[in-house]
């Protein structure tokens, strides 16, 4: 029979006052006091050590939760859905995922997998992991998928978290037995899409591409022109050509370098094309007296005082040509002013642009002037 610490504590103590003689027995129940005291001390320890043990892993248990679900938990056969594996785990901690062999439950058949996807939750220090797999099967029945098992580091410490077990139903076909035997329906036509058009497309544009070419090549063939040409140009017109050679030969001055015969011959040459572009009058090849025969015999092309300008030119530079006559340095500037009033005088009038026909005249009003100064 033993006595409780309490009782053995008391009746020690009695002993000690009530009798000297029992000094023996007191120092016995003085030992067995200490054990007691002791054995309580190590109680609580192990109690508390418990305690700590029990409450963290109930906390751990709260915040590591590893989840399987569905898409849905009814099929047909051949349908395919997504099984998903979600777990929810502190940030300073790894997770592995489950191995998924390529069937499960031995009917349900594994396609593929996804990648992982990371979430951070509304506590900080967790995140969600989630991939999903697609999954089907082709024989009908109910099937449990078991848990699948995450392997988690903590720290260095290694463990391993399941999710629960999901079912799922595969249907076959309903099919309506009373009605008995009816016709094989055909196929439906699936609408055209534009990816199938697209070659039959491309090709009529093709075709007709090539037979344009054949059909242009032809026409440019039997017009003795180049499959392909550059565009021409636009020619510039006759009195712009003009004023630029005058303003040339002015610029050059080479009457006053004792070149009269080369200077005159120049100027009858400005005035020669000039007369050609603008009145289609073959001047490079005609006299001075077929080309003034030419403007007395059709009046309508010049006026009076443009056919004295250009009779004083070209009689003059005849002279110093083939008479070697000796022109006054007068006569030199005269002819070169002359020249300028009968290009500007005769010019051929643009009736689209009014505006830079104004602008031309000032501008040969100004180059008139000017020519008049040096003179």
């Amino acid at each position: 029979m033993k006595l409780k610490p309490d009782i053995l504590f008391n009746y020690c103590n009695s002993s000690q006052l009530d009798s000297p003689e029992k000094s023996g027995q007191a120092t016995r129940c003085d030992g067995q006091t200490e054990r007691s005291r002791s054995l309580k001390k190590v109680t609580y320890k192990i109690l508390f050590i418990f305690a700590l043990l029990f409450i963290a892993s109930h906390v751990n248990a709260q915040q590591i939760k590893a989840t399987a679900r569905l898409d849905s938990t009814n099929i047909l056969l051949g349908d395919q859905l997504k099984l998903y594996l979600e777990i929810d785990y502190p940030k300073n901690a790894t997770v592995e995922f489950p191995q998924i062999p390529d069937s499960l439950s031995g009917k349900i058949e594994v396609l593929n997998k996804s990648k992982i996807d990371t979430i951070d939750l509304d506590d900080k220090a967790f995140q969600k992991q989630i991939r999903y797999y697609t999954i089907t099967g082709f024989d009908s029945g109910s099937y449990l998928i078991a848990p699948q098992w995450f392997k988690i580091n903590i720290n260095g410490t290694i463990d391993s978290v399941p999710t629960n077990g999901v079912t799922l139903n595969v249907h076959t076909m309903v099919i309506d037995t009373t009605r008995g035997l009816t016709d094989i329906k055909m196929p439906y036509g699936a609408p055209v899409t534009l990816k199938e058009v697209t070659p039959y497309i491309l090709g009529v544009m093709l075709i007709g591409a090539i037979i344009f070419l054949i059909l242009y090549s032809i026409k440019r063939k039997k017009k003795n022109k180049p499959f392909f040409a550059l565009p021409v140009k636009p020619k510039e017109p006759p009195h712009v050509i003009a004023l630029r050679e005058l303003d040339r030969i002015k610029n050059e001055k080479i009457w006053q370098k004792e070149k009269t015969k080369q200077y005159y011959s120049e100027v009858t040459d400005v005035l020669r094309n000039y007369i050609e572009d603008r009145f289609e009058i073959r001047a490079m090849e005609e006299t001075t007296d077929e080309i003034l025969g030419n403007f007395k015999y059709r009046k309508d092309l010049l006026g009076e005082k443009s056919y004295q300008y250009l009779s004083q030119i070209l009689s003059l530079a005849d002279l110093v040509k083939f008479a070697k006559y000796k022109p006054l340095p007068d006569d030199d500037n005269l002819t070169l002013v002359n020249s300028y009033f009968f290009v500007n005088d005769t010019k051929k009038e643009e009736v689209r642009k009014p505006e830079n026909t104004d602008k031309s005249e000032e501008n040969s009003a100004e180059v008139n002037s000017n020519i008049e100064k040096d003179v």
